[in-house]
């Protein structure tokens, strides 16, 4: 038995990058995608030429009107912990938000009964807003990872997800520290407890682990050097590793020159990728490669970019986060011509949006704002690849799911813009242009700026309605 939903397509199709999303962009008014038992794409395209059902084979209709259908959002990095700290008001920008806001937040956790209600209110709130694929940056204790991992199970969203890493820290984190000894033994035993737990195969999974350092200031040459030799040992079975980057530069205090004051090195980078002795000289393994992400990656040098690419690293980009702390913003056209996967990040708590459009939206604004020629107004089907396609490529699961290419598992959202005023009347009043190919992208940049969670009306991963 297949399944079909009737609506009006978005995706962007293929393996394009960024600069290409355009011309992979597919648009579909009266579409049909058509879904097989195993909750794979077999069909995407006109309503009418959809295949006709074999013989002994039924067909089951979800014919959505004039809902729009397009592929669930990724969000790359995203604070599990933070659920509810957003617009937290701390009086500075990031090292101070962290001692005064989000350290005391996280250690709220230590209590189970608390954090079985936020893994709840964490993981319905994912599905409210249409967030089907996430790396989520954990909690520091077990039970709260397990209330985390099992609700997602429960809902049968995707995840990566590993618990926070901090051996050292400020007077605020000291609930949330560990020994040395302890970091590894408790990533090690998550790593065993959790990854590909519900399908025991990474490439058929929707949950995985990471190895999660909080960022190189939470941690020791010690915990570094341990870390890496802990992914040499997980590496091939498909371990991710997610961490944070060069997100504040201010002089002299801020996360970047404290970093490399810390460790004696000259790229914040380094610390990652086994340079993390004084002179930038190798104490261990690398943390960089295909299934790692690096969040924010604001201040990053060319070599720091270069590395990246040659390694297969990502970036989470947070635009939201980035304005709320006052960290800058991230270089689009200098980061993505170095070759570097970019994809949306909600940064939830300092990002105050838990919708990835909100990202996009947010993203549109801050690189039209880059001075002289670093501006650049990004495509509407730019912003939908970065948080889509390209989210589903920095969790190298591009083969798995991102748009609706046959054979790939379906994941998608049914928006109907009725249950939300004013998304319906910019999608109905808006001005069009004569040229069909500007009207469709007037309309898909609409889509993407109006939407607001009350439009998404159902969420589905691998072809399964989620959170009902």
């Amino acid at each position: 038995m297949s399944t079909t939903h009737l609506g009006r397509i978005f995706h962007v199709a293929g393996r394009p990058e960024a600069s290409d999303a355009a011309a992979a962009l597919v648009w579909i008014p009266d579409g049909a995608l058509v879904i097989d038992d195993d909750g794979v794409v077999s069909y995407c395209g006109p309503r009418d030429h959809r295949p006709t059902p074999q013989d002994g084979h039924d067909e089951v209709i979800n014919d959505h009107g004039d809902g729009f259908l397009l592929p669930g959002f990724v969000d790359t990095h995203i604070h599990f912990p933070q659920t509810y700290s957003l617009d937290a008001y701390g009086g500075g920008q990031l090292l101070e938000w962290l001692d005064n806001c989000i350290f005391p937040a996280e250690a709220r956790l230590a209590d189970p009964e608390f954090a079985t209600r936020i893994a709840r209110d964490f993981t319905a709130r994912r599905v409210a807003a249409g967030t089907t694929a996430a790396m989520v940056f954990g909690s520091a204790f077990p039970h709260a990872q397990d209330a985390l991992f099992a609700e997602t199970q429960r809902s049968g969203l995707r995840i990566v997800s590993g618990r926070g890493i901090q051996t050292v820290g400020s007077e605020s984190s000291a609930p949330l520290l560990t020994s040395e000894s302890d970091a590894i033994t408790l990533t090690a035993s998550e790593i065993d407890r959790w990854h590909a737990a519900d399908s025991g195969d990474p490439s058929t999974a929707l949950l995985q682990t990471a190895i999660v350092p909080r960022f190189s200031l939470s941690v020791t040459t010690e915990t570094l050097a341990a870390l890496g030799e802990l992914y040499d040992g997980v590496r091939a079975r498909g371990v991710y590793v997610h961490t944070h980057l060069n997100e504040n530069n201010r002089p002299g205090t801020g996360e970047i020159d404290s970093v490399k004051k810390t460790f004696e090195v000259d790229a914040y980078l380094d610390t990652y990728d086994g340079r993390f002795l004084p002179g930038g000289r190798v104490g261990g393994s690398s943390l960089l490669g295909r299934r790692t992400i690096m969040a924010h990656a604001v201040h990053c040098s060319d070599t720091e970019l270069a590395r990246m690419a040659e390694t297969g690293t990502s970036i989470a980009h947070c635009p939201v986060s980035q304005l709320f702390l006052g960290s800058g913003t991230m270089p689009w056209k200098r980061t993505l011509a170095a070759g570097v996967t970019v994809a949306a990040g909600t940064d939830v708590g300092a990002g105050d949006e838990w919708l990835i459009s909100r990202v996009l939206s947010d993203a549109f604004k801050v690189h039209l704002s880059e001075p002289g020629e670093d501006s650049v107004s990004l495509h509407p089907a730019e912003l939908l690849f970065t948080g889509t396609l390209a989210g589903a490529r920095a969790l190298d699961m591009e083969d798995r799911f991102g748009n609706f290419d046959v054979g790939k598992e379906a994941d998608f959202l049914v928006i109907q813009p009725d249950r939300w005023a004013p998304l319906d009347s910019l999608l109905r009043h808006g001005i069009r242009a004569d040229d069909d190919v500007v009207a469709r992208d007037q309309i898909l940049f609409a889509l993407l700026m109006g939407l607001r969670e009350p439009a998404i009306t159902e969420v589905y991963v691998r072809g399964a309605q989620v959170g009902v």
